[in-house]
């Protein structure tokens, strides 16, 4: 027991001197392991490197295990990959003129609008701070010049902005699911109501909040104006139902349907919109064309396209960022699972579960005290790790006290949604302070109100558990499972 209490020690030491948490998490754990675990004795290897180096070579092999044996991590590079795509080739605005055009004239509607776009863009990008990012960038703007103030327009697009990882597909609950071995697909069904539900929640806020300040309602745009920001934006919608059709309709599993939409996320931003790549600002009819001529030079230009995006700066610029992104958060669960490795083997989960058991905690007061300890870890990891850290320390205990794994995921996933959000590590703080220009106490403050939203939101999901499982339950039930 010791041996872990050095382990936590050391984490804690290193991330407080500023080291970044996946290192911290890595480090911590290989000087455990070399410090406490049993000698290991290789004969082949000379005497030296035996002395420096023993008990190197299983960590190696954890850390090549951890992202070769879970399949559903695979699906992650893939995700953020159409994420990328779809924030640089046009969908984002595009999902926004449609939003603005359903609920914009509605008192307080651009604000809606700007809710309802985080939740489109949240179905096609699986991330929180790609979703601020890509929506952020453009409505925040807008809000004010439209006379809404600027706090109030960045504390909306920040706690929105969460969403992304509540609407499926979501990258945390891939995560949750390869620490827990539970079906991602199952997951993704579960989050759809509570993602849902949030959404309308924030925005009938949002509605009472315009009512007593008399915020702006834009013009009622007309049905023609509907329809064509409805086609626009068709790209976008048509990539929601369609990845979500073939996960649910088990057509393919999370992570085929990922490698499917980051080619999707491909063709529509470069080839479909042309807002980035080698037809950048090249009409799909010219002026006088024939639909024949035009339809003809179509089919040329997607060859040209899968010819000439290899070398296309925007295309690399596009593929490089997402490559980082996923590289660094491939990193942090390489580390994070490391350090579970050490709790796992130094019997941390079947401590606390004894410990739990003995004090004859029911079920709600368990998840009360998990509602606690992710809350606070929320403050000063990122998602990613705290989901690989806790889950399989969490999981037997939930399963002893008969709640359901799937509602537990979801129950985490809104914790980390809140700890997006709270300072010092929430990272929807940082792209919006990064948008606005702002300072982080600016950015917090104006987060600071909608906490209060998504903790009793948290309470909800936490003790009606049919919200998240009603549609697991009833694909079950249709597919003769139940």
């Amino acid at each position: 027991m010791w041996v872990s209490l050095v382990l936590f020690l050391l984490l804690f030491l290193l991330m407080f001197s500023g080291m970044p948490i996946a290192i911290s998490l890595g480090l911590s754990s290989i000087i455990t392991i070399i410090v406490f675990a049993p000698e290991i004795s290789y004969e082949s290897v000379p005497f030296f490197i035996e002395t420096t180096g023993r008990k190197l070579a299983p960590i190696s092999l954890k850390l090549v295990g951890t992202l070769t044996e879970h399949y559903t991590l695979l699906a992650i590079p893939f995700f953020i990959l159409s994420s990328a795509f779809l924030s640089n080739g046009g969908v984002a605005s595009r999902m926004i003129n449609f939003a603005v055009a359903c609920i914009g004239h509605i008192r307080g509607g651009l604000a809606m609008a700007s809710v309802m776009a985080c939740m489109l863009f949240a179905a096609v990008s699986g991330s929180s701070p790609a979703t601020v990012a890509a929506i952020g960038s453009i409505v925040i703007v807008g809000m004010v010049k439209s006379g809404y103030p600027k706090e109030f327009a960045a504390g909306v697009i920040s706690t929105a902005g969460t969403l992304g990882i509540l609407i499926p597909p979501s990258i945390v609950m891939l995560i949750y699911a390869a620490a827990t071995e539970v079906s991602a697909a199952r997951m993704f069904m579960a989050g759809l109501i509570p993602g849902i539900a949030m959404g309308l929640i924030l925005m009938i806020t949002i509605y009472i909040i315009a009512r007593i300040k008399k915020f702006p309602a834009e013009k009622f745009a007309g049905l023609r104006e509907i329809s064509t920001t409805f086609v626009g934006a068709i790209g976008g919608l048509f990539m929601i139902f369609f990845v979500l059709y073939i996960i649910y309709g088990g057509i393919a599993s999370p992570t085929e349907a990922a490698s499917i939409s980051a080619v999707y996320a491909f063709i529509i931003a470069v080839y479909f919109y042309r807002d980035i790549g080698p037809l950048k600002n090249i009409k799909w009819q010219n002026e006088g064309e024939r639909i024949g001529a035009s339809a003809a030079r179509g089919i040329k230009d997607l060859f040209v396209v899968l010819v000439k995006s290899f070398h296309d700066k925007e295309v690399q610029k596009v593929v490089l960022d997402a490559a980082k992104v996923s590289i660094m958060l491939l990193f942090i669960i390489g580390n994070a699972m490391l350090f579970a490795h050490v709790l796992t083997v130094e019997r941390i989960p079947h401590f606390i579960a004894d410990a739990i058991g003995q004090m004859g905690l029911p079920a709600w007061g368990f998840l009360l005290i998990v509602n606690a300890v992710l809350l606070i870890a929320g403050n000063f990891m990122e998602p990613s790790a705290i989901i690989l850290i806790m889950a399989p320390i969490l999981f037997p205990i939930a399963m002893e006290l008969g709640i359901d794994p799937i509602h537990l995921g979801i129950i985490m996933v809104v914790n980390m949604e809140i700890g997006m959000i709270t300072p010092p590590v929430g990272l929807n703080l940082f792209v919006t302070a990064g948008i606005t220009g702002e300072s982080m106490g600016w950015v917090i403050r104006s987060a600071a109100p909608w906490l209060i939203l998504m903790l009793g939101f948290l309470m909800l999901i936490t003790f009606v558990p049919q919200i998240s499982l009603f549609i697991p339950e009833l694909v079950d039930t249709l597919k003769g499972y139940k």
